[in-house]
């Protein structure tokens, strides 16, 4: 019988070997690649668009300190496409191209092929986020000078990643339950949409907005309130587990601050005979409170979806 001591380099053994076989298959991936350069194409665009028009209207570059620290946040459209791209055929494809069954073969358990996917996912994902950082943080330093709150950065890159990793285990749950690659992106792509295209109608002209705080996206828009000031807003935020960053990054410069909840009402009785806009106010959170939960909500996604993955791919039968 093997001692514990002696299983453990076995295991660790077993699982980088899962890990590696993962990560050449990530880096394989042109779809991956494609996301990659697209997102470094965005990237590229917001740092050169506005010296682009500024010198075309013979207008001075002035200085931005915090050009970087304002635009950290991948977005969650770049966020899912990460996910996807990275997950989609990590389960499914397994199972569609048949290398599932010299997979299972091997000495390796399946929690522990699942455990080195989804740290291939981790690491994959992680690269990804520090080289457009990297390039972000040099262009913006070339471009607008110097810039402050660097050391935000590696806060974002988490924010980013956790925000993320919310997709990665929807998809993964997915990919586990369904075994075809193809319904598991579409599904997911569904997903997605909904929650964004819903959550913008809901948010804006419904009382209903905190039943978005758990759901997984963009989630309820809240405003920043000036104190003092009613009715005034200091800038909009996405209260979401897609928006996890932002929430970090303005709770790190502005903790005190309150996010307000508004809906949109139509009222009549203008000049020409139409409909007139208000904003209603219907409540008001502490910052740090919004982002706690949200981080919650991701973490309860995460485990709860990667327990799914794992319960079904461990139960399934391989037949072929």
């Amino acid at each position: 019988m093997d001692k514990p001591w002696k299983r453990e380099p076995k295991l660790i053994g077993q699982l980088w070997a899962v890990v590696r076989y993962e990560l050449l298959w990530n880096i394989r991936k042109k779809k991956f690649i494609g996301v990659l350069i697209v997102a470094f194409a965005i990237t590229t665009l917001n740092l050169t668009l506005p010296v682009i028009l500024r010198r075309t209207y013979n207008m001075p570059i002035e200085a931005n300190p915090d050009y970087v620290i304002s635009n950290s946040g991948i977005g969650g459209l770049m966020l899912f496409l990460f996910a996807l791209v990275t997950v989609m055929n990590s389960i499914s494809g397994e199972f569609e191209g048949g290398t599932i069954v010299p997979l299972l073969t091997k000495p390796v358990s399946r929690t522990l092929i699942l455990i080195g996917k989804i740290v291939a996912a981790f690491i994959t994902i992680f690269a990804a986020y520090l080289l457009l950082y990297a390039y972000m943080i040099v262009g913006g330093t070339l471009i607008y000078g110097s810039q402050n709150n660097l050391n935000l950065t590696p806060l974002c890159i988490l924010g980013d990643l956790l925000s993320t990793f919310v997709w990665v285990s929807i998809i993964l749950a997915l990919g586990s339950l369904t075994k075809n690659t193809i319904l598991t992106s579409v599904i997911a792509i569904m997903v997605f949409l909904a929650m964004n295209i819903g959550s913008s109608i809901i948010s804006v002209f419904t009382e209903s907005a905190w039943m978005l705080h758990y759901l997984p996206g963009n989630g309820a828009a809240g405003y920043i309130k000036v104190v003092g000031q009613p009715m005034v807003y200091a800038g909009s935020i996405s209260t979401g587990t897609d928006n996890i960053t932002k929430m970090i990054i303005q709770y790190c410069l502005h903790p005190s601050v309150n996010v307000t909840y508004v809906k949109v009402e139509w009222r009549g009785g203008t000049p020409q005979g139409g409909l007139s806009s208000l904003l209603k106010e219907l409540y008001s959170e502490p910052l740090s409170l919004v982002l706690f939960r949200a981080i919650s909500v991701a973490a309860a996604y995460i485990i709860a979806l990667i327990t799914l993955a794992w319960y079904v791919f461990k139960r399934t039968q391989i037949l072929e």
